[in-house]
């Protein structure tokens, strides 16, 4: 037998704090403990829209607790019986959700969910043969939409520098499909120094670069030069691109050919077009 729902009918109801002002990031950060940050093994971040939250029950996350709306109920109600029966259902009005949101949410299904303890990246990448560097880029749907790329295409290992933005933030799960929630992630404090580790290990890294002088991406094949195959691809913030310590540490750099009068796509689409590359020529 399920387990039943909790009705929620006041949005000041302890029971849902972790859902307080999802849109207001300082508010997020009053509401939250000191610590919650990436990494943090006692921290927690929310999870929205049924499809990410799906992804989320069936993730290494441990689910703290779902909302869901009265409309919404029936139709995510068999995820719901995948969760561990200690973990609190409780359903509301869209006018309740919304009001403890900050703003309308239209998906009508919430999750908040415990953060983990990352892995150093020798761990993450010590079985991976494909994997993305990610440096620098802060926005959220940037980075939930390379997240979304790289497991489209057989990405087993992500490693972000220190100054990326945190993708278990919503709106980052949520453009990723809340595929963030099952690749294996590392953040790097010095990423110079992780691409030179993973040189040595076997990898080529490959620096995405709009630079003339990179080397064109139809003729990659030949410049990889990794005796078993495994490739790293290595990203940066749109504007600025990757810092000259990262190019230099990397392999070789690559562009993408384009027309007359565009030097460069955006970041999650420039990695979409050479993750892709990579699959076609193994």
């Amino acid at each position: 037998m399920g387990v039943e729902p909790e009705l929620i009918d006041d949005p000041g109801d302890a029971r849902i704090a972790d859902y307080v002002g999802l849109r207001d990031p300082e508010l997020r950060i009053s509401v939250e403990a000191a610590g919650q940050t990436l990494g943090a093994p006692h921290g927690r971040f929310i999870v929205e829209g049924a499809l990410a939250v799906e992804r989320l029950v069936g993730s290494p996350y441990p689910v703290r607790s779902v909302l869901v709306t009265k409309r919404r109920y029936e139709a995510v109600k068999p995820m719901l019986e995948r969760l561990a029966s200690t973990v609190p259902r409780y359903v509301a009005s869209e006018d309740i959700l919304n009001a403890v949101a900050g703003f309308n949410l239209h998906r009508g299904v919430v999750a908040s969910a415990s953060r983990l303890a990352l892995p150093d990246g020798d761990e993450v990448l010590r079985d991976a043969t494909r994997a993305l560097l990610i440096e620098g880029v802060v926005d959220h749907e940037n980075l939930g939409s390379l997240f979304r790329n790289a497991a489209a295409f057989g990405v087993d290992g992500v490693v972000l520098d220190r100054t990326c933005a945190d993708p278990l933030y919503r709106r980052c799960v949520r453009v990723s499909m809340g595929h963030v929630l099952r690749l294996p992630i590392a953040r790097s404090e010095d990423l110079g120094q992780t691409i030179r580790s993973m040189q040595r290990t076997g990898w080529s890294v490959l620096a995405l670069t709009p630079s003339l002088e990179a080397t064109a991406l139809h003729d990659l094949p030949a410049a990889l030069g990794s005796p078993d195959g495994r490739v790293a691809i290595l990203v940066g913030a749109e504007g600025p691109g990757l810092s000259p310590a990262a190019l230099d540490a990397a392999h070789c750099h690559t562009r993408i050919a384009m027309a007359r009068g565009v030097d460069s796509l955006n970041v999650a689409t420039a990695a979409a077009v050479v993750l892709h590359h990579l699959s076609m020529v193994e």
